[in-house]
Formats: structure tokens, C-alpha cells, sequence
């Protein structure tokens, strides 16, 4: 599996004026609530909030809401695909993240044309440093993935468990890499295996940050 582009060096006071500069547009935003209902408000704002849980701190990096575009490819195609995706990391406080995809299908110049896969799921840190991810996919899937931090800004999980219901496509396995790489744009790839298939690469997209 090829990983995502890792930043290159550059001196830290460069560093931190370039992210200064990309959090200018996003550092108010935050996700919509209402503010009636019994309970703390999901934010995907580290400057809004409540604090993050200190569990969490190895996934701070992921915590905003991503926007930009990938390539899929798939068994039944001939040719891969592009779509766009807006990815969400939030939190409430509590030991966990809120995660949440939405995608939309491009066409060969880059134009919506409709609706495409949606998965929402949590990202669990455990003690031991291993992450617990369950995903859900409106496809009919639901995943049970493990994994680690690999370094301060990239992430490696696979799945342990994988169910499916009966009108769902076979699916028996997958591995995702994410990692926040040059400009500070989030980046990831998924292998996985469909149609009773080795795993093969089918997703990888980079998405830049729009709230946080």
C-alpha cells in the first residue's frame, strides 16, 4: 500500500506561520447545533467547546471537518473514479471521536452528478495506545478496525471484524493508512477486498481543512 506524502522539512517558525495562515478561515467555523437539547454539543473545533479528552490526544491532529477530492477504483469498473468528500472529526468532551464521510460522485471534468457512499463511525484510543475504530457504511457494512499512531501524524488501522448484510457486496477485508501531510491537508488511502478479491487499493483522496 503506497502511504501518504509525509511534509517536508521545514523550520518551525515557518511552520507555525503557514498554519496560522490556513486556520485564518476555518478558526470560527464549527459544526451547526442546536443549543436546546440536554447534552454537550459535538465540536469539531479544538478552539471551541469542550476541552478534548485527554485520551484523545494522540488523534488531536484529525480533530475539524475536511474537504477535497479522491479516486476510487472497484472490481466492477473498468476505469477508477473521482468523487468529492467532506470528513468529519468531532468530539463532546468524552474518550472518543465522533467520524463521520460523505461523498459525492464527479464526473470526468470534476462536476457533481449525485450522491455517493456515507459511512459514520468512532474512533476509540485505548490505554495500550491501540485505537478501536467501528465504522458503519450506508451500503450495508459494518466494520470492527484496529490500529495504531505511527507517528504524531499518521494513523494505521485494519479490520478485525467485518459484517455485512444480505443485499450488501462482499467485502471480507480492509486496511486504511491517514496522515496529515504537506500544507497540513489530510490525506488517506484504504485498501480493501471486494468480490472475493485479494485486497487491492480503492480509495485515496486529500481533503483540506474547512472548520477547526
Amino acid at each position: 500500500m503506497s502511504t501518504p506524502d509525509q511534509p517536508g522539512t521545514r523550520s518551525g517558525d515557518e511552520a507555525v506561520r503557514k498554519a496560522e495562515e490556513r486556520a485564518a478561515s476555518t478558526r470560527d467555523r464549527n459544526i451547526p447545533e442546536f443549543d436546546d437539547l440536554p447534552s454537550t454539543p459535538d465540536t469539531a473545533n479544538l478552539r471551541l467547546g469542550p476541552n478534548l479528552n485527554d485520551a484523545c490526544l494522540s488523534l488531536l491532529p484529525l480533530v475539524g471537518v475536511w474537504r477535497g477530492d479522491g479516486v476510487a477504483e472497484h472490481p466492477s469498473l473498468d476505469e477508477p473514479y473521482q468523487y468529492r468528500q467532506q470528513v468529519t472529526f468531532a468530539h463532546d468532551g468524552r474518550p472518543f471521536l465522533y467520524y463521520e464521510a460523505r461523498s459525492w460522485l464527479l464526473d470526468s471534468d470534476g462536476e457533481l452528478i449525485g450522491p455517493g457512499a456515507r459511512e459514520v463511525g468512532w474512533w476509540r484510543p485505548q490505554p495500550d495506545d491501540t485505537i478501536e475504530l467501528l465504522l458503519a457504511h450506508s451500503g450495508g457494512v459494518m466494520e470492527l478496525f484496529y490500529g495504531r499512531q505511527r507517528n504524531q501524524t499518521s494513523w494505521e488501522l485494519t479490520t478485525d471484524t467485518v459484517l455485512r448484510t444480505a443485499s450488501a457486496e462482499e467485502v471480507s477485508s480492509a486496511h486504511r493508512l491517514y496522515g496529515i501531510v504537506e500544507d497540513g491537508d489530510l490525506a488517506y488511502v484504504e485498501e480493501r477486498s471486494l468480490a472475493g478479491q485479494p485486497p487491492k487499493p480503492h480509495i485515496s483522496a486529500r481533503l483540506r481543512r474547512v472548520v477547526g
